[in-house]
């Protein structure tokens, strides 16, 4: 989280330097039907009286820099890097900061109808959801949702044009991160009653076509809600159930799917590279670079060259 705590401590200095007002800046991340995530940057300090505001939906936020006290009906507490928000729809809180100035936190919101249709699918008791408590505490299960966030939204350039289709710098998908975090918040809250059930035989047949349907257009605008309806379940089971089956996520396969749709092209054609990089997939040629890079430990033009060499 280093660069994101430093991205927080410049923006208290500007403040402080200025001498300007406290104050928090959204940046849109990411959103698709039912959810949306923002990065939130406060620069409000122990001089500022604590705010009240009301949660419009369903909110897990997490906190990635910084600190500060949360109040709501469901308890009060100090959040500290690594710790999760919790809000319910249509509840008042409040935020302060006595103890230091300044936070930052990647807020995910959630649509009521779109979280009780994941809680469902994970395993939720039946009734209506509510989380019972203010926060979730740092835990090492939820690490490597956090650090996925973090890796992504540290870059300051954003995902925006990857923001359902993943595909660069090894940034996550955002709609995978947006159904994985309410699972596993939903775990560490308490509220999950029943483990998922093994794959079924039917259930590996609708991955097995969705695999072909990757594989035959990789380069096609897949996202996790389009992957999800294809294979006609909910996008938690989808996922859920193609990990199981593939051993990894969509996002990833789709991936690996277009890069090897893009080593192929290179090595069998003079097309240029960043007509190939388009065409299979991704919006920016400096992402496509580094992840077949990382992919196949050569830069796209090293691997055409040595293509080449090879039919020589």
């Amino acid at each position: 989280m280093g660069k994101i705590a430093v991205t927080l401590q410049q923006a208290l200095a500007r403040r402080e330097q200025e001498g300007a007002r406290g104050g928090v800046v959204s940046r849109a991340l990411a959103a698709g039907a039912g959810w949306s995530v923002a990065d939130l940057l406060c620069t409000f300090g122990p001089r500022d009286a604590p705010f009240e505001e009301r949660h419009a939906d369903v909110c897990i936020a997490m906190v990635v820099a910084g600190s500060f006290d949360y109040r709501a009906a469901t308890g009060r507490e100090l959040l500290t890097p690594g710790a999760l928000l919790l809000g319910n729809t249509g509840a008042c809180f409040e935020c302060g900061h006595r103890h230091g100035p300044g936070d930052r936190c990647f807020s995910f919101h959630y649509a009521p109808e779109y979280f009780e249709r994941l809680a469902a699918d994970a395993g939720l008791a039946g009734g209506r959801l509510n989380f019972r408590r203010a926060s979730v505490p740092a835990l090492r299960k939820l690490a490597p949702l956090i650090a996925r966030a973090c890796a992504s939204a540290g870059d300051e350039g954003g995902n925006a044009g990857d923001s359902g289709k993943g595909g660069g710098k090894d940034r996550p998908a955002w709609d995978e991160l947006a159904v994985e975090l309410a699972a596993a918040t939903l775990h560490a809250a308490g509220a999950l009653t029943r483990a998922p059930a093994p794959a079924s035989a039917t259930a590996r047949s609708r991955i097995a076509q969705i695999v072909r349907l990757i594989d035959d257009a990789p380069g096609a605008p897949h996202t996790l809600a389009s992957l999800a309806v294809a294979a006609g379940v909910s996008d938690f089971y989808f996922l859920r159930t193609f990990q199981q089956v593939t051993g990894v996520t969509p996002h990833q396969y789709l991936l690996r799917a277009r890069l090897r749709a893009a080593a192929l092209r290179l090595r069998d054609g003079a097309e240029k590279i960043v007509d190939v990089a388009l065409d299979c997939g991704f919006n920016d040629l400096s992402n496509f670079n580094h992840a077949f890079r990382a992919e196949f430990a050569a830069s796209p033009r090293t691997w055409r060259a040595r293509g080449g060499a090879s039919r020589s």
